[in-house]
């Protein structure tokens, strides 16, 4: 009865993995140092996502939402554009819904030197 037990619990939680599409790369890297500002930051998930909002503070400043006009659909890789505020420290927040209906989320951070 145990083993029964514990294969059901292994098969839903490998299940529950393999649903999610988890954000596999970012440019910049988080905890990048970088000596110019990116026209924008690159995401790669794993599976399919649909971004639905990307905010960048700056130096400790108020948030600033960036632009997902250019984003439709459920796709994998999303260029989202940047403004140049300068030098400083940036700190990326964003937020999805991946094909299985999961809300994901997720921050990044970089600083230009």
């Amino acid at each position: 009865m145990k083993n029964i037990l514990f294969a059901g619990m292994i098969g839903v939680w490998a299940t529950t993995a393999m649903a999610h599409s988890p954000l596999e790369r970012t440019s910049p890297a988080d905890d990048a140092i970088i000596t110019a500002v990116p026209s924008e930051v690159l995401f790669d998930f794993k599976g399919g996502i649909r971004l639905t909002r990307v905010t960048m503070i700056h130096n400790n400043h108020e948030a600033t939402k960036l632009d997902l006009s250019g984003h439709a659909g459920f796709i994998t890789n999303h260029a989202v554009p940047m403004p140049d505020l300068g030098h400083g420290d940036y700190l990326i927040e964003w937020r999805g819904l991946g094909l299985d209906g999961h809300a994901l989320n997720g921050t990044i951070s970089f600083t230009v030197e």
